[in-house]
């Protein structure tokens, strides 16, 4: 789990690819409907084929309620105490800072490799280096109980270690692999000390595996061993014996730990195929006969439908479903302990836990101890920070569900994998709801003085009619302060609170109870369906493109459950009989009370092709203008939008999965001109149906789309605050909003 900069590139493919699958597909709560995240009903025995272990429910309820988990990196690695967590790897590469500093204080890797941390070995300095923690009970610094209480304190539901990390050292009694820490090292099943201490306590027992990595290229660097135990070590057995260890080695965790999460690492794609099959099917089949309902996450090399995918120090931009998990450390520096560590601060943690929560995930936190055994009290500090506001506040986290929108405010967070934790403003606020549907939470990330005002909850947005209450939690948990009847208007909802803050918080949470359910919310993109007619139940948001009946299972909806709908102006809906986009089909272009007697099973959400919309950059706020009569081939410019044709645009789809953009003045369309380098112009021709003049939308959250042309691959450049009049251009997408544009009615 490394935080720099190549396994950030590493990812940009594999993981990147997995997550837009995700996100870019049905965004939003999932309600009753999806509790366990199945597409259709699970067999009685799983066999290894994806059509069987597909029908796996991902994420059941206890998973859902559940929210935050914590782990930890911490093994062999942890010895050195320098760069990160790929000290392995890193001290083979000729020149790399961990090179040059294991040569200093070990000697030459080809000398002093990296077993000598398990079995131990004399420095340079004639000091004995080992991994090897001792109990307190033996006199040494390292109990798993402090370490389960912690856990507890700081509010985890779930919580467990990581069992093997690239480095091919198991932290558990190995019969398939003998370089473990009962027969090497610390001579103890650590897997079993923490598993009964994390039980002990009530909590679930997740186990993070991360050894597709240890014979896909971790070791790339690493001299060739000739010693049969140290090719095991070093993955350097060869595909097949490989592929058969990484099955095996899962096995043995599934049976003698019986997690309830069982995690694992990026470059499952490099494993054999046929071994992640049997692996999900024995796992699953197992947890039958335990009686028990279990998770698997993935960041690739699974099809998305029986497991949850995890987002690696990040999270979407807005909500997204299926229910998905974030790991995240505590650290900004490293995973594992290192000399002058960095760390995040429990605000950034825990404003952004709660920003996570609120789009439809899980959190899973790493922190990072020393070899010894010792957690740092930095990071307990963290820890305990967030374990305060959950211990007050924790009705507004806990199994609860995400609404049909996040949230409001300036700080944006989130956009995928690797986006750091960030700390929100009295501005900002996070909606979750409870599982009965009846009680809206808004947790404000900061103190807002006397008055807050809900911009969401506008007038013409939602009927705030059926509102009983708001109340403000109070600083004992299940303690309340009333609030003042708020005013609704057309700028939002005005919620009176005291003077000043009546206690000291990281956030504040409103509670806002509904007579009946919580009345629908128009979206500001695509569309809420709902499983009862007149907006009855939790509502499903749906973002641009298509949506199989499997997709809306995940999301929520069971088969033919959509009976009424709400649209983003602008927006319409193509319903289809059948799934897979098949069969007969409706349009649906306005809001729709009763839509039980259309039975769609699979949907398309596009924008109206007859509309016409202002293309508004959100850093500059200008409108995208094709400058009027102009002759084909003349560049796209932006200007200040006063109503001119020259500014209004069509979005037509292609059922492709992109977009035509016609211009309302001249009929003629954007055309990314087969533009190569950043900077080059956009321009405009008449429509022939190049992949010049495709365009595909890209949700990024708040209603913000990047707009990507087919043949350049770059994105549509506003080129930051620049002035009337200015051109537009195309960009290498990046998160900035230079490159994002918002669809406004004309």
């Amino acid at each position: 789990m490394p935080s720099w900069t190549n396994r950030r590139q590493f990812l940009a493919g594999a993981t990147c690819v997995a997550a837009a699958s995700v996100a870019g597909g049905v965004f939003g709560a999932g309600g009753a409907h999806a509790a366990g995240g199945r597409a259709g009903a699970a067999p009685r025995r799983y066999t290894p084929d994806w059509p069987s272990v597909d029908q796996h429910p991902a994420a059941p309820e206890w998973f859902r309620d559940a929210k935050f988990g914590i782990y930890f990196h911490w093994g062999v690695f942890s010895v050195p105490a320098f760069g990160n967590e790929w000290y392995p790897r890193n001290m083979y590469g000729a020149g790399s800072s961990e090179n040059r500093h294991h040569i200093a204080t070990y000697g030459d890797p080809a000398v002093w490799p990296y077993n000598n941390f398990v079995d131990g070995a004399k420095d340079l300095a004639g000091n004995t280096v080992q991994f090897k923690p001792q109990l307190k009970s033996a006199g040494g610094k390292f109990d798993p109980e402090e370490w389960a209480d912690l856990f507890v304190e700081a509010g985890a539901r779930f919580a467990g270690p990581v069992a093997e990390h690239h480095d091919g050292y198991s932290m558990w009694d190995s019969a398939v692999n003998e370089w473990n820490s009962k027969d090497r090292g610390p001579r103890l099943d650590l897997l079993d000390l923490f598993g009964t201490a994390i039980r002990a306590r009530g909590l679930r027992l997740l186990v993070a595996m991360h050894h597709a990595y240890n014979f896909t290229g971790f070791y790339e660097n690493a001299p060739a061993q000739t010693d049969p135990s140290l090719k095991k070590f070093y993955g350097q057995l060869g595909p097949a014996a490989e592929n058969q260890l990484w099955y095996d080695k899962l096995k043995e965790v599934v049976d003698r730990a019986r997690p309830d999460i069982l995690w694992q690492d990026f470059n499952l794609v490099a494993v054999d195929e046929q071994r992640r099959l049997d692996f999900l099917a024995y796992y699953y089949n197992q947890a039958e006969t335990w009686g028990k309902e279990v998770v698997a996450t993935y960041k690739d090399g699974m099809n998305g439908r029986g497991e949850v995918f995890d987002y690696e120090r990040g999270g979407p931009a807005d909500l997204t479903a299926p229910y998905w998990l974030t790991d995240d450390s505590i650290s900004s520096t490293s995973w594992c302990y290192t000399q002058g560590i960095g760390y995040y601060s429990a605000q950034q943690m825990l404003h952004s836990f709660i920003d996570r929560v609120s789009k439809n995930g899980n959190v899973l936190l790493n922190i990072a101890p020393m070899a010894d055994g010792t957690i740092p009290q930095a990071q307990k500090d963290i820890l305990l920070g967030i374990g305060d506001h959950l211990k007050r506040f924790g009705e507004s986290v806990y199994a609860t569900r995400a609404w049909t929108a996040y949230g409001e405010g300036p700080t944006k967070m989130g956009g995928g994998s690797f986006t750091r934790p960030t700390a929100g403003t009295a501005q900002d606020i996070r909606f979750t709801r409870n599982e009965a549907n009846d009680v809206l939470y808004a947790t404000v990330l900061g103190w807002p003085g006397a008055s807050l005002r809900i911009t969401t909850l506008d007038a013409h947005r939602i009927d705030l009619t059926s509102l009983r209450s708001v109340q403000l939690l109070n600083s004992t948990a299940g303690t309340y302060i009333d609030l003042p009847t708020p005013v609704q208007d057309a700028t939002g909802l005005r919620v009176s609170l005291p003077a000043a803050a009546p206690f000291t918080a990281q956030a504040y949470v409103l509670k806002l109870t509904f007579r009946g359910g919580i009345p629908a919310l128009r979206p500001l993109q695509g569309a809420v369906a709902f499983p009862r007619a007149r907006y009855g139940g939790p509502g499903t948001a749906l973002g641009l493109g298509d949506h199989t009946a499997a997709d809306l299972a995940l999301a929520g909806l069971d088969r033919r459950a959509l009976a009424s709908l709400r649209l983003a102006p602008g927006y319409q809906l193509v319903g289809y009989a059948q799934d897979d986009l098949t069969g007969t089909s409706w349009t649906v272009s306005a809001d729709s009370p009763d839509l039980r007697s259309t039975p769609i099973a699979s949907l398309t959400v596009r924008l109206d092709p007859s509309a016409y919309f202002k293309l508004l950059n959100v850093t500059n706020g200008l409108a995208l203008d094709s400058g009027g009569s102009v002759a084909s081939g003349s560049p796209l410019g932006q200007w200040t939008y006063d109503g001119s044709p020259n500014l209004q645009w069509q979005a037509v789809d292609l059922g492709t999965g992109y977009y035509k953009l016609v211009n309302r003045t001249n009929g003629m369309v954007a055309d990314g001109w087969g533009a190569t380098t950043n900077g080059s112009p956009v321009r405009q021709t008449a429509w022939n149906g190049g992949p010049n003049q495709q365009w595909k939308l890209t949700h990024r959250g708040d209603a913000r789309y990047s707009l990507t042309n087919r043949t350049s691959g770059l994105a549509l450049d506003g080129g930051g605050s620049v002035p009337s009049g200015s051109p537009a251009k195309q960009w290498t997408y990046e998160a900035s909003t230079n490159l994002m544009w918002t669809f406004g009615l004309a």
